[in-house]
């Protein structure tokens, strides 16, 4: 169950697939999945939970955090398990990563000075870096002081200065934008959040007609024209996801199955967008790549 739409959730999906198939898994046969997607509208996802409640499903995997909390008030008892939540515990999903308590446990996305890397790749695309607008979701459920700080210190570090701009929903993203513009911003790097994932498109066609270098948090922005992306290899999360689902059906209880943390990060480029914006990627930054789109 996730908040994104389903066609942008196909590559995570069959790497959850894939994982079930490593471990002996069928689709059909011994074991069924049953898809719920909020398509964006992340309102619907409290009645998505409680509809697989209602199913007596007997594992409800979940895709980011929205998806989780929803997950968690339809239900005590039914095991969850998280396949990318950024913070679990600073949320209050969990109570610990080693001992999640409960019925929730799985994966999460948190790994520590993500953003001090993106500002560190776009200070090495864009030269004369200084000034950097910095897109960041306000929701109930979102602290992002960890990452804010890890940004921050990195900021100092390189003589960078940021400019944050809040987002409340889609409309703001325009706005937003248009203050960077305004704020003379050499680059944008973007934060984990629902809203930036179901609005990629949009953010993609404003930084073309901005002329401006955008890092993202996750990998679907840039497949879908964005220009970069650094951070936790979803497919290689959605994967190991099915090892808990596996542990389950076998008879685990997911308090006591420890909360794994990323082991896989990609760095993926686009050089369509690059072109678009009049950039010029640095020979020695596309080695790096773990993908170029061309």
């Amino acid at each position: 169950m996730g908040g994104a739409s389903f066609s942008s959730q196909l590559t995570r999906h069959e790497s959850f697939r894939q994982g079930l198939r490593d471990l002996g898994y069928v689709e059909g046969k011994n074991i069924v999945i049953d898809w719920r997607s909020a398509d964006g509208k992340l309102d619907r996802l409290p009645a998505l939970a409680a509809e697989l409640v209602r199913r007596k499903v007997d594992v409800i995997v979940t895709s980011g955090g929205n998806a989780t909390r929803a997950a968690k008030d339809a239900t005590r008892t039914i095991p969850i398990v998280m396949t990318n939540d950024s913070d679990p515990v600073g949320d209050g999903i969990i109570t610990s990563l080693a001992r999640p308590g409960g019925n929730i446990t799985g994966l999460s996305s948190l790994a520590t000075d993500l953003n001090g890397k993106r500002l560190e790749i776009l200070r090495e695309v864009v030269p004369k870096l200084s000034r950097v607008a910095v897109l960041r979701p306000r929701s109930s459920n979102t602290s992002g002081d960890g990452e804010v700080r890890d940004l921050e210190l990195a900021a100092n570090a390189f003589g960078v200065k940021l400019q944050y701009l809040d987002v409340f929903e889609s409309k703001d993203i325009a706005i937003a934008f248009r203050a960077a513009s305004k704020g003379r911003a050499d680059g944008v790097l973007v934060l984990a959040g629902g809203i930036f994932g179901a609005q990629r498109s949009q953010i993609a066609d404003l930084a073309v007609k901005n002329r401006l270098p955008v890092i993202y948090f996750e990998d679907r922005p840039v497949e879908a024209g964005g220009l970069m992306f650094y951070g936790v290899s979803q497919f290689d999360l959605h994967r190991r996801a099915a090892t808990y689902v596996d542990k389950i059906l076998k008879g685990a209880n997911p308090a006591g199955l420890p909360v794994e943390q990323p082991k896989k990060f990609d760095f993926i480029v686009n050089l369509k967008a690059a072109k678009q914006i009049g950039l010029t990627i640095p020979p020695n930054v596309l080695a790096r790549a773990d993908k170029v789109i061309r």
